[in-house]
C-alpha cells in the first residue's frame, strides 16, 4: 500500500487549505511511500463512520492530503495542525450535525506542512479524528519545495489504486470527475464541464481518483480532459 505525505508551509495555503475537504499537486516529484499504524481497533466505528486514514504529498511537499472513507456527504474537516522538524500532528473536526448518505467513499482534506517541518527526512504523520488516531511513517522528499505554490496541478498515491488529485480554482465549482481509463501508458481522466456561475476565487480542490491496479509500478502519467483541466500530471 502506497502511503504519501508533505511538507513546507505557506501563508497563502494555510488559508486555502480550509476550503479543499473534498475536492490534487506539481507534476513530477515521486511518490516515498511508507507504512501505517492505527493506534485504535480499526473496524471500530468512530466518527462519521471512519475505518481507515491514508496521507499524500501534495503541491511538491508543500501541503499533504489526508484520505478517510466514509460518507460523501459528511467529510471531516480540518481542525488544527502543529508540527516540529519530524512529525505533523493533524486534528480533524466532524462536519457538524447532520444526516448523511449511506455511502462509502475517499474523502480527502488538504493539510498545509507547518513551518519548520523538515521534508527531507522521515515524518510521521499523526492523525487524530474522534477517538481514533492513526499514524504514518513517510519516507523524505528528494528536495524542500522552494517559495509558495505555482497553483500547477500536482497528483499522488494514497494507494495501490488510488490517487489525490490537486487542482486550482473556483471553491464552488470543484472538478467532477467522468471518466477514468487506465492503460500500462497511464490513465485519461475526463471531468464535467461546468455551466454555472462559479465565484471568482483560488482555492485548492482535492479530487480522490480510482485507477485500475497494476497500471504501473513507478509515476504515472495523467491527461486531464475537459472541465477547464485540459493538461497533463505526473502523479509519483
Amino acid at each position: 500500500m502506497r502511503l504519501l505525505r508533505a511538507s513546507s508551509a505557506a501563508a497563502t495555503l494555510a488559508a486555502a487549505a480550509l476550503l479543499a475537504t473534498a475536492c490534487a499537486g506539481t507534476p513530477g516529484s515521486d511518490a516515498p511511500t511508507s507504512s501505517h499504524t492505527p493506534s485504535d481497533d480499526p473496524t471500530a466505528p468512530v466518527a462519521d463512520g471512519v475505518s481507515e486514514v491514508e496521507v499524500a504529498w501534495l503541491d511538491g511537499g508543500r501541503a499533504i492530503a489526508v484520505m478517510t472513507w466514509g460518507s460523501s456527504s459528511c467529510a471531516p474537516m480540518l481542525g488544527d495542525v502543529v508540527g516540529d522538524a519530524q512529525s505533523i500532528r493533524v486534528i480533524l473536526a466532524a462536519s457538524g450535525e447532520k444526516a448523511c448518505t449511506d455511502d462509502l467513499t475517499p474523502r480527502a482534506v488538504m493539510v498545509p506542512v507547518p513551518e519548520g517541518v523538515d521534508v527531507t527526512t522521515e515524518v510521521e504523520v499523526e492523525v487524530v479524528y474522534g477517538q481514533r488516531t492513526d499514524i504514518a511513517d513517510l519516507e523524505a522528499l528528494a528536495e524542500t519545495p522552494q517559495g509558495q505554490t505555482d497553483y500547477q496541478p500536482t497528483a499522488s498515491w494514497y494507494d495501490d489504486d488510488g490517487l489525490v488529485l490537486l487542482t486550482w480554482g473556483s471553491s464552488s465549482c470543484p472538478p467532477v470527475v467522468d471518466d477514468v481509463q487506465a492503460t500500462d501508458a497511464g490513465a485519461t481522466v475526463t471531468f464535467q464541464d461546468i455551466d454555472r456561475p462559479c465565484t471568482m476565487d483560488m482555492a485548492p480542490r482535492l479530487t480522490p481518483l480510482s485507477v485500475a491496479s497494476g497500471a504501473t509500478d513507478g509515476p504515472l502519467e495523467l491527461t486531464l480532459v475537459g472541465g477547464g483541466l485540459d493538461g497533463k500530471v505526473t502523479a509519483g
